[in-house]
């Protein structure tokens, strides 16, 4: 704890201070616990659009199994040309929205390629699709759980620390302006009374002068 110095004008500080910690705290605190709950949501999503991808994986080896031409469909078939993404705001965050892609296919023979190798394609579009997705809803989470990491802090920072250190100031403070009142009204006393002895001295000396002289 730093050292404070024991003024009314030090208490005054840190009981703005505390005031500040006080008003701040349950903000931070909400958007805490916005930001736990957003990330579970989004992670929920990510976790469902993987089930999708790995479902219609499972569903394209199977289709194309039934071809018997396996070898016929190359990877590099479909490429991805462009990502499009937007901003959205979470939690005064900003976040990619994942809103499409833009794909490109390669040159094949229409006579000697399969019939089904267009429909296979569209299909290795909407994978890759659903990958995208996922990895703009991963970059969603980092973020969100990077600012939560800072928020986090800042609350246990306030709880933990400042709060409970502006409060032991603000009482040091208080006991130690109380001890100076206490002090001085005895000082007051003690100066007062050394007066009044020196007064009730002084008359009784210029009685018995007077006394002396009658």
């Amino acid at each position: 704890m730093a050292k404070i110095k024991l003024t009314k004008n030090e208490q005054k500080a840190q009981k703005d201070a505390l005031k500040m910690y006080q008003r701040y705290l349950p903000t931070l605190t909400l958007k805490k616990q916005q930001l736990q709950s957003e990330i579970r949501t989004i992670d929920a999503k990510a976790k469902e659009v993987r089930r999708a991808r790995q479902h219609l994986e499972e569903e394209f080896k199977v289709w194309i199994g039934v071809f018997g031409e396996e070898d016929a469909f190359k990877s590099d078939m479909v490429t991805v040309r462009n990502i499009r993404k937007g901003t959205g705001n979470i939690a005064g965050v900003t976040i990619p929205i994942y809103e499409g892609a833009d794909f490109s296919r390669g040159d094949y023979d229409l006579y000697e390629t399969p019939l089904w190798i267009d429909l296979a394609a569209d299909r290795m579009e909407k994978a890759l699709s659903l990958d995208l997705e996922a990895s703009v809803l991963d970059e969603q989470v980092r973020l969100l759980s990077q600012e939560l990491r800072t928020t986090s802090q800042r609350v246990n920072l306030f709880e933990k620390v400042k709060i409970p250190e502006a409060k032991a100031n603000i009482k040091k403070i208080s006991v130690y302006l109380g001890d100076q009142q206490v002090s001085e009204v005895v000082r007051s006393k003690i100066s007062k009374k050394k007066i009044d002895q020196r007064n009730q001295a002084a008359l009784l000396a210029r009685k018995m002068k007077e006394g002396a002289l009658v």
